[in-house]
């Protein structure tokens, strides 16, 4: 149970070599066109009353991984994630309680694409953490945005709007 964490910690990191973000976007509204993002940096904050958490997450967009090269490239162009500009995705929750941690819930906070923040509501799945086994903790996160929303409104006739994330984010219990 989360409530059981050390009141002597405030900050937990983000374990990077664990964690993970995917996304998946039809394409032709047939298939689905999916990537991995390996690499999430940042912090679980809990308050001052350890009775609610903040995740701060930011990802790297260079890190996605794709079935292929063609499309990476094509994903990380101008006209979608345009990584020599936007090198990152960013998220920050709203405060969220410990107890909706471990059974589940509503997850929502900011999300910025491209330099663009906007509200974005994600559902927050069930995660068991316990001091007993602190490596099993994942913190998973599911929701759709779209990707219009961000200024990725090019190939509309090919790239349906809705995107689908995930966010896998396992914590570290070292001291920062």
């Amino acid at each position: 149970m989360l409530a059981i964490w050390p009141a002597h910690a405030a900050d937990y990191r983000i374990d990077a070599t664990r964690s993970h973000a995917v996304f998946g976007v039809r394409l032709f509204w047939l298939s689905q066109v999916n990537g991995r993002f390996d690499k999430i940096d940042g912090d679980v904050t809990l308050s001052s009353l350890h009775d609610s958490a903040v995740v701060d997450a930011s990802i790297d967009v260079d890190s996605i991984q794709m079935g292929s090269d063609r499309i990476r490239r094509w994903v990380l162009a101008s006209e979608f994630f345009d990584v020599s500009h936007f090198p990152s995705i960013h998220f920050v929750s709203d405060p969220v309680s410990l107890a909706m941690l471990e059974k589940g819930g509503d997850l929502d906070g900011t999300l910025t694409v491209r330099g663009i923040t906007r509200p974005a509501h994600f559902e927050l799945l069930p995660s068991h953490c316990t001091l007993e086994a602190p490596q099993e903790c994942v913190i998973a996160v599911r929701g759709t945005i779209q990707r219009s929303d961000f200024g990725m409104s090019s190939h509309r006739t090919v790239l349906s709007d809705s995107v689908e994330l995930g966010m896998l984010i396992s914590l570290d219990y070292g001291s920062r």
